[in-house]
């Protein structure tokens, strides 16, 4: 019998996703062909994922497992480290753009999406982000139509404003080195502060209104300390935005 054996770090997972024989193994559910597709595109246009391998004798989704751990576990990352990784995430948002979903492609994700400009990671975050001799985003389950403004503010939020004890003005420094390595325009600086705003209250929403109506995995993520963070996170976010706003002015 081959030896399985779990692997920590997701929340929406649970028990789920697997280490077998050096891949990752993973629920195959009506969405997953259209995000091996847009995964096997971005690959194609130089965006490090990691490899779809098909499906096993069981039905599931079969990748490359990469060793790493993950930046919620060497958080919090350097100015630098912050400046490489908007790159990336600019990286996925470009080759995204050229990227046409075939005609039957299903999505599957939790929050609707304000418009459909490109298909995002919809997750862009610390506890997606693998680091070791390779740097690449994981999880890529929840890819879905989105707009460019919408997945960055999720992303520069959850890699520089995630701290609500933190000096703003501080944070604001790891928010911009963040946003000048994605380089950004003047119209995405503008609409950072408020979108970050936007996008932080529909996660704590998500959660509310899951643990109402007994939603999993969101209910118990709700009084699992994820409500607290939505709720504080998105507090923060909007007690600061003139701060964010000139951090992000470019001379």
């Amino acid at each position: 019998m081959v030896h399985e054996e779990p692997l920590a770090g997701g929340n929406a997972s649970g028990d789920a996703v697997v280490w077998v024989g050096g891949t990752v193994r993973k629920p195959w559910t009506a969405s997953t062909a259209s995000a091996v597709a847009f995964v096997e595109a971005l690959r194609s246009g130089g965006v490090d994922a990691p490899t779809p391998m098909g499906r096993d004798d069981e039905g599931r989704q079969v990748q490359e497992f990469v060793p790493g751990a993950l930046a919620l576990d060497v958080y919090p990352l350097s100015r630098p480290d912050l400046h490489r990784v908007g790159a990336m995430v600019r990286l996925i948002h470009d080759v995204s753009s050229t990227f046409t979903p075939p005609t039957e492609a299903i999505w599957e994700t939790a929050i609707t999406a304000p418009g459909h400009e490109l298909v995002c990671h919809n997750d862009l975050a610390p506890w997606n982000l693998l680091i070791g001799d390779r740097w690449m985003f994981i999880d890529w389950d929840a890819a879905a139509p989105n707009t460019r403004a919408w997945d960055l503010a999720y992303a520069a939020q959850s890699f520089t404003l995630a701290d609500p004890s933190a000096d703003p003005h501080i944070a604001a420094e790891d928010l911009a080195a963040f946003i000048d390595g994605y380089r950004a325009d003047e119209q995405l600086r503008r609409l950072l502060p408020e979108t970050m705003g936007d996008r932080t209250k529909p996660m704590h929403d998500l959660l509310r209104v899951s643990h109402e109506n007994g939603t999993e995995p969101w209910s118990s993520m709700l009084v699992q300390a994820h409500g607290e963070y939505w709720s504080d996170a998105d507090r923060y976010v909007r007690s600061h935005r003139d701060i964010w706003r000139t951090a992000l002015r470019t001379l």
